[in-house]
């Protein structure tokens, strides 16, 4: 294996209370919870909205032993204690022989959801408080990702430098916005030069879209296996949203991160933003200079993080080495966690060690800044 294994896709499990004690108390009453209902855990925001049960956010381990057990519901007293205890979690993580990780909320996904603007910054400016806290735990080998809502711009450009001071060493915002707002708009201009200018990434990740229904509706639809399978359809929206109206051009310091989507979607899509680009001038209306493609702006300002995407990796020359980040998704069911590095072992069979290194974990230090000039000792 190679000598250093950073996840660039982990997770914690907030507290059940995290919200009742530290949002601000005009949104208190309203603030999300865990309820149990008919004998398991949900996530249930305001008076009676439910978002989710919590099984497919706290299960990790449970495929490898029993896949068939997977499912949404779950109860808080089986979650890992790692996902919101940090010494815990950096007992996990050695436990995974992982060095470092960056890290996501758990719950806090599904809170894209909310409708009401203020609740929902309300809600992210709690986390981000709680997730500087747990990172300060060990600062070296935790990277939080801070939860930043857009449908206010300005408000948002507070709360990522606010978020900058607290420590957090990038920031997640929706994988797709509301569909008359999203982020080819020119009204993102000062956030992208913000977050360009804190020299912070910024994460799509999965299970984040702003409005709708992450998966089918209803009981044992089969919705919920189709658009899981397509999932990497809406982040791709929004990519080529970024690229073609020339966002990276403008500010070619931003890097984004594309999370939890693997890698093998990507060739077809660079390959036809570029067919596009230079066959259609009459939809890519915003002409890049110095002769740049869109695909060169991929390579330049965007890393895909996956899981175990072996296909992906039989890709990488196509992707790009440079643009590939290795993540186990603990403590979610879908996670590697704790076969990491066996995981890792099998999928880099037959890459060159160099290439393995940047995949493992070099990419990862690289981009949310990992001291490997001073030894990370393996967790």
């Amino acid at each position: 294996m190679p000598p250093l294994i950073l996840s660039s896709d982990s997770h914690v499990f907030e507290p059940p209370d995290l919200w009742q004690t530290r949002i601000d108390k005009a949104f208190r009453d309203r603030a999300p919870r865990i309820e149990r209902i008919d004998g398991t855990d949900h996530i249930v925001v305001e008076a009676d909205q439910v978002l989710s049960g919590i099984g497919l956010i706290s299960n990790a381990g449970a495929r490898f032993e029993a896949p068939e057990t997977i499912s949404a519901q779950g109860r808080f007293e089986d979650v890992h204690r790692g996902g919101y205890d940090p010494e815990q979690h950096l007992h996990d993580m050695a436990l995974d022989g992982v060095a470092g990780e960056v890290l996501y909320p758990s719950q806090g996904l599904f809170y894209f959801k909310v409708a009401d603007t203020p609740l929902m910054s309300a809600i992210f400016r709690a986390y981000n408080d709680w997730l500087a806290e747990f990172c300060r735990t060990d600062p070296a080998r935790l990277k939080g990702i801070a939860m930043i809502n857009l449908d206010d711009v300005q408000d948002g450009i507070r709360e990522l430098e606010r978020a900058a001071r607290l420590g957090l060493s990038g920031a997640m915002i929706t994988e797709y916005p509301l569909e008359h707002r999203r982020y080819d708009q020119d009204e993102y201009e000062k956030f992208w030069a913000a977050a360009a200018s804190l020299d912070l990434p910024l994460s799509l990740h999965t299970a984040t879209r702003r409005q709708g229904k992450i998966r089918g509706a209803g009981n044992r639809t089969l919705r919920d296996a189709s658009s899981r399978a397509t999932k990497a359809f809406y982040p791709a929206l929004s990519l080529c949203d970024l690229i073609f109206s020339g966002v990276f051009e403008r500010h070619p310091g931003l890097t984004l991160a594309i999370v939890e989507f693997e890698l093998a979607w990507a060739p077809h899509l660079l390959s036809t933003m570029d067919y596009t680009y230079r066959e259609r001038h009459g939809e890519a209306i915003y002409r890049f200079k110095n002769g740049m493609v869109p695909s060169d702006f991929f390579r330049r300002n965007v890393v895909l993080s996956f899981q175990e995407d072996a296909i992906g990796i039989r890709l990488r020359d196509v992707i790009g080495v440079d643009n590939m980040m290795w993540g186990s998704d603990y403590p979610h069911s879908e996670s590697t966690f704790p076969r990491s590095q066996q995981i890792l072992a099998e999928i880099l069979t037959g890459v060159p060690a160099d290439e393995q290194a940047k995949i493992a974990g070099g990419n990862t230090a690289r981009v949310y800044r990992f001291d490997v000039a001073r030894p990370i000792v393996r967790a």
